[in-house]
C-alpha cells in the first residue's frame, strides 16, 4: 500500500512526494482513514512512529474544502521543540495547498505572533500557556474550529498542563473533531478522553519492545562519579552523535558544561534556556556542530535526529515506557545503536522491570581504567546535591491499552 490509496488532493500529494514518503507507517495506515471520515480518534504510539503526518495530512485535506482566513485546526503540543517540528511538517506537506499556519509558544515576542494571526491563518500549533495568553487577549479566534489535536498527551500531563488544557477546552463552544495522541494512557488522560471525545476509534501502535537494532548495557556507578564515567566512556568508545538523558534541568546544564570544558563539542537542551538557545542547540546537534546533546525527557520531546549512535541514560528513566522512548532515538532506519544506562543501588527496581520487559538479563559492564572508589568530594554543596539524588524507588503497574507497563515512583 502507498499514499495514493488515501486519495489525497494532488496539491497534498505533491508535498508527500517532495518529502519522499512512499509507504505509510502503521500509525498512518490505521489512523488516516477514520480521521478522514471525521471520527474522533485515540492514537497510542511512541515518538518516531510517523504520527505527525497521520493527523497533518487529513487536516490539510479537510481544510482545502473550508473557507480561508479563519482557524480550522488547532494542534496543542507540550514543548516548543515539538510545536516547531509539527509546524515545519505542516509547511512541507502543505507547501502547495496555500494553507497558512503558525507556531505559538512562549519565550519569543508575542507581538509578532499577534501580527501573523491578524493576517489570517488556518492552522495553529501551540503550547498551552502561550495559547491561553492569546485567548485572554482576544488575538485568537477559535469559533470556527473544525479539528482539535492534543499531541503527546501523557507528556502534557507530566508537565502539569491539565488545567491549561481544560481552560482551552472551555473556549471551544462548537462541536469539532478531536484527536488525541499519547504514548501511554494514565488515569487522567482516560478521564479527559471520556469528557471530550465522542465515540472515538482507538489505534494502538506498540513499540512494546525496543528495536532489535539496539544493544543494552548497564554501568553500575556511584552518583558522584557519573560525569567522570561518562567522560571515560566517551574516550574509549567510537561514537557518532550521542544523546545523554538526565533527570533534572540542573544536571543537563551542568553535565554539558563539564563536557564542554573537557573539550567535547557538547550542549544541553532543558527548560531554563531561551527559545533562541534551545533552537541553536537543536540546530547545532542536527548539523553535527555539537556531537553530544544532554537533555531532560521533557525537553527531548520533538528531537528527530537520524544519526544518533548512542543514547546514554545518565539517570535511570522513571518508567519502562520512558526507557523505550529514550533509546528509540538510536538504531533507526536499519542502523545499529547502543543504549548505556548508569545505575546506582537505588535503581535496582527499575533494572528488574527492564529485564522483565526485555525478557533477558541486562549486561553489567565496568571499565578497568576507571576509579570507582573515589569518595564524594569534601564539598558541602556537592554532598547536598549528591544526597538529593539518592531517592528510593517504588514500583507500580499501569495499563496502556491492553498491556501492562511498570512505572517507578521516587520518594
Amino acid at each position: 500500500m502507498n499514499f495514493e490509496t488515501f486519495n489525497f488532493h494532488p496539491r497534498i500529494m505533491a508535498g508527500v512526494q517532495a518529502l519522499g514518503y512512499i509507504t505509510p507507517t502503521p500509525i498512518q495506515l490505521k489512523s488516516i482513514p477514520p480521521v478522514m471520515q471525521g471520527r474522533d480518534l485515540i492514537g497510542l504510539a511512541q515518538t518516531g512512529t510517523g504520527k505527525t503526518a497521520a493527523f497533518v495530512l487529513p487536516i490539510l485535506q479537510r481544510l482545502l474544502q473550508s473557507p480561508r482566513g479563519r482557524v480550522g485546526a488547532l494542534i496543542i503540543s507540550p514543548t516548543r521543540e515539538l510545536a516547531e517540528q509539527t509546524y515545519e511538517t505542516i509547511n512541507e506537506l502543505g507547501k502547495q495547498t496555500g494553507l497558512r499556519s503558525i507556531a505559538i509558544y512562549g519565550g519569543v515576542n508575542m507581538d509578532q505572533q499577534t501580527w501573523k494571526l491578524r493576517n489570517g491563518v488556518e492552522i495553529i500549533v501551540a503550547c498551552p500557556g502561550r495559547l491561553l495568553d492569546h485567548l485572554w487577549k482576544g488575538t485568537v479566534d477559535l469559533s470556527h474550529l473544525e479539528v482539535l489535536v492534543i499531541d503527546e498527551a501523557d507528556r502534557m500531563f507530566d508537565m502539569g498542563f491539565l488545567p491549561d488544557i481544560r481552560g482551552i477546552l472551555r473556549c471551544l463552544l462548537k462541536p469539532r473533531q478531536t484527536l488525541l495522541f499519547s504514548a501511554t494512557m494514565p488515569g487522567d488522560i482516560r478521564r479527559l478522553v471520556q469528557e471530550i471525545l465522542h465515540d472515538p476509534v482507538t489505534v494502538q501502535i506498540g513499540h512494546i519492545l525496543p528495536a532489535t537494532t539496539v544493544s543494552h548495557a548497564l554501568y553500575p556507578v556511584k552518583q558522584h562519579r557519573k560525569t567522570a564515567l561518562l567522560m571515560e566512556l566517551l574516550r574509549h568508545t567510537e561514537t557518532g552523535s550521542v544523546l545523554v538523558f538526565t533527570r533534572t534541568k540542573y544536571h543537563a546544564a551542568r553535565v554539558a558544561q563539564q563536557l564542554a570544558r573537557a573539550g567535547y563539542r557538547a550542549t544541553s537542551l532543558q527548560g531554563n534556556m531561551s527559545q533562541y538557545q534551545r533552537q541553536a542547540a537543536l540546530d547545532g546537534f542536527r548539523a553535527g556542530s555539537f556531537k553530544i546533546l544532554v537533555a531532560t525527557d521533557i525537553a527531548a520531546r520533538g528531537i528527530d535526529v537520524l544519526d544518533i549512535s548512542h543514547v546514554v541514560n545518565y539517570d535511570m528513566p522513571d518508567s519502562t515506557d520512558a526507557y523505550i522512548n529514550r533509546i528509540g532515538r538510536t538504531g533507526r532506519i536499519g542502523k545499529t545503536g547502543d543504549a548505556f544506562t548508569f545505575v546506582t543501588g537505588e535503581d535496582t527496581p527499575m533494572v528488574r522491570a527492564l529485564e522483565h520487559l526485555l525478557n533477558t538479563p541486562l549486561e553489567h559492564r565496568t571499565l578497568q581504567s576507571f576509579d570507582y572508589t573515589m569518595p564524594v568530594p569534601d564539598n558541602k554543596y556537592l554532598r547536598s546535591s549528591h544526597s538529593q539524588q539518592l531517592r528510593r524507588h517504588t514500583i507500580r503497574n499501569e495499563w496502556v491499552g491492553n498491556r501492562k507497563v511498570t512505572v517507578a515512583q521516587t520518594r
